[in-house]
């Protein structure tokens, strides 16, 4: 498979599509994560973080060796990592392109998605399926302290790492907000998520916190990169000597995200799912 991604107008987010009646893994788009990267100080191969990119798939069917449906829900893991991130309409163009593929067991679907993502992305993707009444996907709640109580007057709708200050007290805490939104960089949609941030260090001014998560209100980006972005700036800013930062965004077109990044040795609890996911 031959994947030279051009520019974003060029992925299939840019522009109509038509829904595909044929399995084809082509449809994949990539996406190099390197010159989101460059502008945060990371390069390639020295990252800051380890982390992953969790995605749930809602509209994933296939016919079986007689002809008949079998719907499931996907979770698919690509790890931070890896060259690539996969666009998401492409990804769900190239799941829908299942839909009238005869295949003899549920083995055979997670072997090829396993092949195909793992092409695009340019490194190992885990791939699980799970019948949609498994209490995998039942909704809990982000551990911690939530922000959003806090009664603050938000002026700024772009990201400003300048509204991040910490005090000189060490405390190890967890906080999360329900308030982030971005945009998608290529169509301008909204993008809807929460974010929980856990870390060990100068305790995070929280009315600063909460202003600069707002400021990504207006910002368009991808979901990997604004989490990205917030690890960046607090590790920068806030100096923690343990940090994690992990994005659920809302699910769009019958896919979700949900992106972590952290100090190694930390990971986010798991299973976690919100309702609003």
């Amino acid at each position: 498979m031959s994947h030279r991604p051009e520019t974003l107008m060029e992925a299939p987010l840019g522009r109509e599509s038509a829904y595909p009646d044929a399995y084809d893994p082509d449809l994949l788009y990539p996406i190099p994560r390197a010159a989101n990267r460059a502008p945060l100080g990371i390069v390639e191969g020295r990252l800051p973080f380890v982390g992953e990119d969790e995605w749930h798939a809602f509209e994933v069917s296939w016919l079986n060796g007689r002809g008949k449906p079998v719907v499931a829900v996907a979770r698919f893991r690509l790890p931070a990592d890896s060259p690539n991130l996969i666009e998401s309409k492409s990804w769900k163009l190239y799941l829908n392109s299942f839909n009238q593929t005869r295949f003899a067991n549920q083995d055979d679907v997670i072997a090829t998605l396993t092949r195909d993502l793992a092409d695009a992305a340019n490194a190992p993707v885990g791939v699980e399926l799970f019948d949609v009444d498994a209490d995998t996907l039942a909704p809990r709640q982000l551990p911690g302290e939530c922000l959003d109580a806090l009664d603050i007057e938000v002026s700024d709708y772009t990201p400003s790492a300048d509204h991040l200050k910490a005090g000189d007290q060490v405390v190890e805490e967890t906080l999360y907000s329900h308030l982030l939104k971005s945009n998608c960089p290529v169509t301008g949609q909204p993008d809807w998520g929460s974010v929980m941030i856990r870390y060990k260090g100068p305790q995070i001014e929280r009315e600063g916190l909460l202003r600069y998560l707002i400021g990504y209100r207006q910002h368009q980006d991808f979901h990997e990169h604004c989490v990205e972005h917030i690890f960046t700036d607090l590790m920068q800013r806030t100096k923690p000597t343990e940090l994690l930062v992990l994005a659920r965004y809302v699910r769009r077109g019958g896919l979700d995200i949900s992106p972590w990044r952290a100090t190694p040795g930390l990971a986010p609890p798991s299973p976690l799912r919100l309702a609003r996911q």
